[in-house]
């Protein structure tokens, strides 16, 4: 299976193994952990590509929580329109 693949199934919410894009994050964090770099410029792209893994990890924290509040949130907006 290809990686465009695997994350068209991901955005889909078709992974029948229940992948979440933090697996997907630590896969990419052992990938760039397994580089020896040979040069300079490359040393500096790993450095570059494992700040960006960390910055990617927290924006999908961040959007997790935020959309755990939006589904509670819809849950509450729900169960108020029932009451009505």
């Amino acid at each position: 299976m290809s990686l465009d693949s695997e994350w068209r199934n991901f955005l889909l919410n078709e992974n029948l193994d229940e992948k979440t894009i933090f697996t997907y994050i630590q896969g990419l964090q052992e990938i760039i952990s397994n580089l020896k770099p040979r040069t300079v410029s490359e040393k500096r792209r790993l450095q570059l590509a494992r700040q960006h893994i960390r910055e990617v990890r927290k924006y999908a924290r961040r959007m997790l929580n935020e959309n755990m509040d939006l589904q509670e949130k819809l849950k509450l907006l729900e169960e108020n329109k029932g009451e009505e």
